[in-house]
């Protein structure tokens, strides 16, 4: 259900202090600067320190979208945490940002995992839930600590992850930044290549070829769904902001839709795959360097574990 009132009216962004760079991984796991950046992109990653919890990350992300925003915490009636990562199994991380925030009691508050597509799952039900007239404004964050379930002596994986929150505030439309649709999907039979397994080493477990040409297809599919939703041609995207997970994917998409690296925003050089966090860090980013102009179209595309994806349109 298209809610054409609702509009993104503000972004923040955190990232730890500490960076872990391709060099430095290569003195404790067999790897190469030149290996990893090859096959993926990345360059470095940020670290959460041992107390940097991801309702602190949360927070921070969350603090800052709401002063874009110019929105007080008070005002705030809903809030969803994305994460794969949560403080503790329970409570939710939102209540705990909601504490950290001074959101008040009347707010609800709660957690969303749909792996490194839980933004955008978290943004289409922020959307649902505000254009049904029951919330005005909500706080959706998307932040991860995946430093804490990565195997860091297994090169196929630990190279890739990094930690880190984004955050934007929705709200009544002014005018600009309205969500013109968005689209979820799941495909719950290749579960199997991607995951936390349960037991003593709990570590990301990946069949990382397989998923490169799943992912490659299902954004493909969930970007050119919306676009011929809308009736909009791919040429008239100004900015894409996908899920930062390997240069190589992203690449792939922009070839498929025809369109210049260049419209992509891409920081996973810095960063690498921060999950849910992925999208709003990048948008937060792309947004206060001037990419995102008024009276643009920006869409949103990722895929993760489960394997879920999804897209959405902005118009700036």
């Amino acid at each position: 259900m298209d809610s054409p009132d609702i509009a993104i009216l503000g972004t923040g962004a955190h990232a730890p202090a500490k960076i872990l760079t391709n060099h430095e991984l290569a003195r404790t796991v067999e790897t190469t600067d030149e290996w990893i950046v090859t096959r993926t992109g990345i360059r470095e990653r940020r670290i959460a320190g041992k107390n940097e919890t991801t309702s602190l990350m949360a927070a921070a992300a969350g603090r800052a979208a709401l002063a874009d925003a110019g929105i007080e915490a008070a005002q705030v009636d809903l809030i969803i945490v994305a994460t794969l990562t949560p403080d503790v199994p329970m409570p939710a991380t939102a209540c705990l940002v909601q504490h950290l925030l001074g959101v008040p009691a009347r707010a609800a508050c709660f957690d969303l995992n749909a792996a490194c597509s839980g933004f955008l799952y978290a943004l289409d039900t922020a959307w649902a839930l505000l254009g049904s007239g029951r919330y005005r404004h909500a706080l959706v964050i998307g932040a991860e600590k995946l430093s804490t379930i990565v195997d860091w002596t297994d090169r196929s994986t630990c190279v890739l992850f990094g930690d880190g929150a984004g955050a934007v505030v929705l709200g009544p439309a002014r005018g600009t930044a309205k969500i013109l649709g968005m689209r979820l999907y799941a495909e719950g039979a290749h579960a199997g290549l991607l995951g936390v397994p349960r037991g003593p080493r709990s570590y990301i477990q990946m069949k990382g070829r397989e998923i490169f040409k799943i992912a490659v297809r299902e954004m493909e599919d969930a970007a050119r769904e919306i676009l011929e939703q809308h009736g909009l041609a791919a040429t008239s995207i100004a900015c894409v902001v996908p899920h930062q997970a390997n240069l190589r994917i992203i690449e792939s998409l922009a070839q498929y839709l025809g369109l210049p690296l260049e419209r992509f925003v891409v920081n996973l050089d810095r960063y690498g795959n921060t999950s849910a966090a992925s999208i709003p860090l990048a948008l937060d980013e792309a947004r206060r360097a001037g990419r995102v102009r008024p009276g643009d179209t920006t869409l949103f595309v990722a895929f993760g574990a489960g394997l879920t994806y999804g897209s959405a349109l902005v118009r700036w």
